[in-house]
């Protein structure tokens, strides 16, 4: 049996495959979304010093969220980062699955609603990820909203954090739903508006619960959505 398959980690580490997902990056992903939207980004000097492991949680309301934050963080920070994506959805295929681990470098995560019983996900994968060293993104609502508004941000998220003493970066994505609401396949035509606003690197505070220090974020990135495109 070969090293990658009693690793789970081991490719998130292939220089290869980070090569390549710069080479998509710049010939595929950031053009084709930037065709399709007006993009905006704010913020990056906020991680312009990030090294090593940490999170970068974001709210969730369509399918256009990851290739936004692929196409729009720095790329020191996306040719590392790793992207959980649920296992019922994503992994049924092996089309789509090798699709999304090429272009968002996906790992799988059950989701408590998920349907996928039979797709298999790795234990613990989030926290090994991050001990070996590699960056997540996570978007811990679980499911892309529909009210307009951020659902339940899951805590699981923050409890890893203040287990392995990392930093939490909050992300605000506006416009997406706007620009590709639920239920449709390509964005909207006329290149609607989407910004991306990057806030400054969280910690959790010693004693604080899980809870709490994801309540925090939470109104963190409230407060970024509630500052629009300006």
């Amino acid at each position: 049996m070969s090293a990658e398959h009693t690793d789970p980690v081991r490719p998130y580490h292939d220089r290869k495959r980070r090569v390549a997902r710069r080479i998509i990056r710049t010939l595929i992903t950031r053009p084709a979304v930037k065709t399709a939207v007006r993009t905006r980004v704010l913020g990056t000097e906020n991680v312009s010093r990030l090294k090593g492991a940490y999170i970068v949680v974001a709210n969730h309301s369509s399918h256009l969220d990851a290739p936004t934050v692929f196409s729009l963080l720095p790329k020191e920070m996306t040719e590392k980062l790793a992207s959980g994506a649920a296992a019922d959805y994503f992994y049924k295929r092996k089309a789509i699955s090798a699709l999304t681990s090429m272009f968002f470098n996906t790992y799988p995560i059950a989701r408590k609603n998920g349907a996928g019983k039979s797709v298999a996900v790795p234990p613990g994968m989030s926290g090994r990820l991050l001990e070996s060293g590699v960056p997540i993104l996570v978007f811990p609502e679980g499911t892309r909203s529909r009210s307009g508004k951020p659902g339940e941000f899951r805590p699981g998220t923050a409890a890893l954090a203040l287990k392995l003493r990392i930093p939490i970066v909050p992300l605000a994505l506006i416009g997406c739903a706007d620009a590709m609401p639920v239920g449709t396949v390509f964005p909207k035509f006329g290149r609607k508006p989407v910004t991306l606003r990057i806030g400054e690197p969280m910690w959790g505070n010693d004693g604080e619960t899980a809870a709490d220090f994801m309540g925090r974020i939470k109104a963190r990135i409230e407060s970024m959505l509630a500052l629009g495109h300006a």
